[in-house]
């Protein structure tokens, strides 16, 4: 948190939380006693023109997203873009990113890279995983820890078990680890340790 962050918080009107019980614990641990409501994937159609009404009526809000930045595959890209249409300032206080440390960490050049967030789980997943074959940037993934397993075993399946890679999982925090190898390495250890957290997926690039 920057002392910025900090500031906005402690002075707008309402902060928008993904997860308001972990909003909350981040909140009490600054002192910060404002009022919060929900807003995430599950509601955030329903909830948007109405907060767009707040807003242009003069209401300060702040968008807080569990553990990354908001409108980056996390919630927040609905409202940006309805705020800007309706003429409503909007300010990003930058911070934590996770895909930006698991490219430093992957050892994998970067000076190009696509960031490909989550994969979509059965429609169209064929399609992309074909055309990202065929891809020379390094590919930046996100994905769940139940579903990591698999998402590798495709990856060696379209990509090549050989192709390097580096699982970033837990990024930032108490239980950071990065593992690097080449894709069936890196599956591999994971199947027999199991997974927990959130995940970063570098892959290389085909040729690179």
């Amino acid at each position: 948190m920057t002392y910025r962050a900090v500031k906005v918080l402690e002075t707008v009107e309402l902060v928008l939380a993904e997860d308001t019980r972990t909003s909350g614990v981040l909140l009490k641990h600054y002192g910060i006693t404002r009022p919060v409501t929900p807003y995430h994937q599950h509601n955030e159609h329903k909830v948007l023109q109405h907060l767009v009404q707040q807003l242009q009526a003069g209401k300060q809000m702040a968008l807080l997203t569990d553990a990354g930045t908001p409108g980056v595959s996390d919630p927040g890209f609905l409202l940006v873009r309805e705020c800007i249409r309706a003429g409503v300032p909007v300010e990003c206080l930058p911070g934590a990113t996770a895909f930006v440390p698991a490219l430093v960490n992957s050892g994998i050049p970067m000076n190009r890279f696509a960031f490909e967030g989550f994969l979509p789980p059965k429609k169209g997943r064929h399609t992309l995983l074909t055309r990202l074959a065929e891809e020379d940037r390094t590919m930046v993934f996100y994905e769940s820890p139940h579903r990591l397993v698999k998402t590798l075993e495709d990856f060696i399946t379209y990509f090549g078990a050989d192709r390097p890679c580096c699982v970033s999982r837990e990024l930032t925090k108490m239980f950071e680890e990065n593992k690097r190898g080449s894709l069936q390495e890196v599956r591999d250890y994971f199947a027999e340790k199991g997974v927990k957290g959130e995940i970063v997926m570098i892959v290389e690039g085909k040729n690179a």
